[in-house]
C-alpha cells in the first residue's frame, strides 16, 4: 500500500467503537474467521508457516517475531469493523468531513499554455464531497497509489486551486507529485 492508501486506513481507525483483539491467539482466531478457517491462507498473508499459525492458535507460541506481529497487527486493523468504517467514510463523504493534510509536489497546467513549476506545498483542506467519494471507492476496490493520487490531486484543485470556482478558471489541471506525506481525518 502507498502513502494515500496507508493515510486512509489509519484515519478510518479512528471511527472504530471497539479496540481489535489484543491477544495473539484472538487476533489469529479472527484473521481466521475472516478467511474461512484457512490456517494455510492466514499463513501465506502473514508470511510464516502452517503450523506456525497452529501454534499460535493453541498459544503455544504467544509472542511472535516483531515483524511477523506488525503484519497480524495491520491486518487484523484492516479487516477490524468494516461496517462501521464504511458507514462513517459515507457519512463524511456526503457532508464534505474528508480533510486531507499532505505535503507534496504541486504542478499545474493552464489553457494559456503556461505551466508553473512543480514545487512543494503543504495544503490542509476538505475535499469536495464528490471526489471523496470517488476516493474511497477506489480505494475499496485496491486502486493504484497513482489512481488515488490523481484523485486527491482533481478534489484539490476544485476545493483549494480554484476555490469552488471562485478564482483561477483558466487552470485546467493539477498534478500531484512526490508525496512526502498525506494524512486525512474523517468527520461525520
Amino acid at each position: 500500500m502507498g502513502k494515500i492508501g496507508d493515510g486512509l486506513d489509519q484515519a478510518a481507525q479512528h471511527v472504530l467503537t471497539r479496540k481489535p483483539p489484543q491477544s495473539t491467539k484472538a487476533r489469529i482466531r479472527f484473521l481466521l474467521g475472516k478467511h474461512q478457517g484457512r490456517t494455510r491462507t492466514v499463513a501465506a498473508l502473514l508470511g510464516v508457516s502452517q503450523r506456525t499459525v497452529e501454534r499460535y492458535l493453541k498459544g503455544d507460541r504467544k509472542t511472535p517475531p516483531r515483524p511477523v506481529n506488525a503484519k497480524i497487527d495491520a491486518e487484523v486493523r484492516r479487516l477490524w469493523q468494516p461496517r462501521v468504517r464504511r458507514r462513517a467514510e459515507q457519512r463524511a463523504a456526503a457532508t464534505g468531513g474528508v480533510i486531507v493534510e499532505t505535503r507534496a509536489r504541486f504542478g499545474f497546467s493552464s489553457s494559456a499554455g503556461s505551466t508553473d513549476d512543480p514545487r512543494m506545498r503543504r495544503i490542509t483542506q476538505p475535499l469536495p464531497p464528490t471526489h471523496a467519494q470517488e476516493l474511497f471507492a477506489a480505494h475499496h476496490a485496491g486502486a493504484p497509489e497513482r489512481d488515488l493520487e490523481r484523485i486527491v490531486a482533481a478534489g484539490l484543485h476544485q476545493s483549494y486551486f480554484q476555490e469552488s470556482g471562485t478564482r483561477a478558471d483558466d487552470l485546467d489541471a493539477v498534478e500531484l507529485t512526490d508525496v512526502d506525506y498525506m494524512e486525512f481525518d474523517i468527520r461525520g
